[in-house]
This record gives structure tokens, C-alpha cells and sequence, in this order.
């Protein structure tokens, strides 16, 4: 056999062998967020779910890797050897970074293997309680009667809720933009929606039914493209679509990556531990209890999985730009 047949099917074998003898040592999860958050606890739940598939070594660990709008996790794991030890759990905000950091460290369709999609988390539109409306209609129409004079709160940078304030003015147009206030975090920015310190806010449903359910804010709409006739509080909200924002539908979607470069073999195994995992009722059972629907269509696999992203990042390239509001 030639030299270079020999290195060849060598090569083979060791990555097949390495394939399956895959996870060798402990599988880390990085999240570009604190300990306790939505993002945090998907990858919390993920990794319970997919051990079971793994089995053998496959202990699970989640490192919070905070800060710059998610781009420190998204370096490290761009970064880490390829091996599928070190993976990636982030939601929207992956598809995002690419236009709000221009001078970003890594390419989100360049630099990762793209593993599956995991869940949706749908967005609802709110008003400090102290708003004189009480439907959409009227919501709307206030808003654009007084954009100017009014203050739109989000959890900072390339957070969800910053990305669902920015679709929602570039959707309805709004002569007089209202000033955006940055926090950090979801929870100093609520506070100040319920004290009506602000005056409008959109974020996820993991952070913002219980505040709806107890009447400390005023909710208005949900983002996706229908209302969702299955959630029993939200069941009789519109969704901006319907009220008419033209093809408005946003979801806050998490998805996992690794490294570019991690073998085919080991992406598989972690692809079919997903899939299990989005298949397990009891993880299905505890992402519905956060607000969230798992992911059952296409962007499971990792062709869906990074034609979807591939659109999100072109979708959110556009809003971000003619906003003008840039990270770096």
C-alpha cells in the first residue's frame, strides 16, 4: 500500500476509534450567561438529558462564561480543541453578534459545527402599569403619539430583550424612536418597568409570565408569527403579526455548537444524543414549565440547524444597521 494510503485509512481509523470511545473525559457546556438564568438552566436541563444517550463518561459540566454580550463563551469554544469536549448552548444572540460586534473574535457560520437546534422561547410585548392602555391598538397608537417622550428598557447588549425592542421599532415605524436604556441584566430592568421608571419592554416568556400572571406590568402582545392558543396564560394575547407586523415572528431559539473541525463521527454521537434529549419527557416536561417549546421540526438536525441561523443572521443584520446601535 502507498505511504499516503496508509496515513489515509490510518487517520480513519483513529478518528473512528476516538468516535467511539468518544466522550474519553468530561463534556463541558459553556453559556454566555450567570448561573440561574434562562440560557443557563436550558443548558442545565440539556445535559441531564443528553447523559443519559452518552452514558459511560459522559459527566456534563456547565461553565458560565459571562460577559461582552455572549462573545467571551463564543471565543472560548471557537478556540477549543475540536474534539467535542467543549461545546457551545446560546440562544438568539449567537445569530446577532456578528453585526452588534464588528470586530468580533470569531464568525458565527464560519467558525462552529452546528449540532441541532434545542427549543423556542416565545417574546411578550409590555408596558409599566402606569401606561393608559390596555389593548395593543391603543398601546400602539400611544407610542406613536409620544415615542419621543418615552423610554424602552432592555438586559443589555445582544440580550433578548434588546434584540426583540429592536425588531418591534424597526417593524412599526415609529416617526420618533424612544430612548433605549440599557441594564444589566433582566431584573433591574423589570423592577424599573413595574415602578414605571420606563415605559416599555419586550423579553421572554421565562422572565416575564410571573410578572404578567401578578398584574405588575401590563402585557400587550406576543412575537410570534400566531397566538399561542396553548399557553395558558398567554392563550388570549394577539401576536404582532396578527396586528399587523408583516412576517413579525421572533422567538428566542437556543442552539448547541462545537468547535469547526470537531470530526463527523463525534458530531453525530452528540446530534443523536440531542435528538433523544428532545424526545425525553421529562426534559420536554421541564423546558414547558420555563415558558419554552422544544424544537421538533428541521432545525433539529445540523443542516436545519444552520440554514435557519444563517437567515437569523441576515434578518437581524438588517434591524441592527438601521438602528445604528452597535456594541463595539
Amino acid at each position: 500500500m502507498k505511504p499516503i494510503l496508509t496515513f489515509a485509512l490510518s487517520a480513519v481509523l483513529a478518528t473512528g476509534a476516538y468516535a467511539q470511545n468518544f466522550p474519553s473525559k468530561p463534556i463541558t457546556f459553556v453559556v454566555p450567561f450567570a448561573a440561574g438564568g434562562p440560557t443557563d438552566l436550558v443548558a442545565r436541563h440539556l445535559a441531564e438529558a443528553m447523559r443519559k444517550t452518552l452514558g459511560g463518561n459522559a459527566n456534563i459540566v456547565v461553565e458560565n462564561a459571562a460577559g461582552a454580550g455572549g462573545t467571551i463563551a463564543g471565543t472560548k469554544v471557537a478556540r477549543a480543541t475540536p474534539d467535542g469536549h467543549t461545546l457551545l448552548v446560546w440562544h438568539i444572540g449567537f445569530a446577532a453578534t456578528t453585526s452588534l460586534y464588528r470586530k468580533q473574535q470569531f464568525d458565527p457560520l464560519k467558525d462552529f459545527e452546528f449540532l441541532g437546534m434545542i427549543n423556542d422561547v416565545p417574546m411578550t410585548l409590555l408596558g409599566s402599569p402606569k401606561l393608559p392602555a390596555n389593548t395593543y391598538r391603543d398601546f400602539e397608537a400611544y407610542i406613536r403619539a409620544n415615542g419621543g417622550k418615552l423610554n424602552l428598557a432592555h438586559a443589555g447588549l445582544g440580550s433578548a430583550s434588546h434584540i426583540c425592542g429592536l425588531m418591534w421599532q424597526h417593524a412599526v415605524k415609529l416617526d420618533k424612536s424612544m430612548t433605549t436604556i440599557a441594564y444589566r441584566g433582566t431584573g433591574p430592568a423589570m423592577n424599573d418597568l413595574i415602578a414605571g421608571q420606563v415605559d416599555v419592554m419586550c423579553d421572554q416568556t421565562t422572565n416575564t409570565t410571573g410578572q404578567i400572571e401578578a398584574g405588575r406590568v401590563k402585557a400587550f402582545a406576543v412575537t410570534t408569527a400566531k397566538p399561542l392558543s396553548q399557553h395558558k396564560l398567554l392563550k388570549d394575547y394577539p401576536s404582532l403579526q396578527e396586528m399587523g407586523l408583516k412576517n413579525f415572528n421572533l422567538t428566542i431559539w437556543h442552539g448547541l455548537y462545537a468547535p469547526k473541525g470537531t470530526p463527523a463521527e463525534v458530531t453525530k454521537k452528540l446530534n443523536d444524543a440531542l435528538q433523544a434529549a428532545l424526545k425525553d419527557p421529562e426534559f420536554i416536561k421541564r423546558q414547558e414549565d420555563l415558558g419554552a417549546l422544544v424544537v421538533t421540526d428541521k432545525r433539529k438536525t445540523p443542516e436545519g440547524h444552520r440554514d435557519f441561523v444563517r437567515d437569523e443572521v441576515a434578518k437581524l443584520k438588517q434591524v441592527i444597521e438601521a438602528a445604528g446601535q452597535y456594541a463595539d
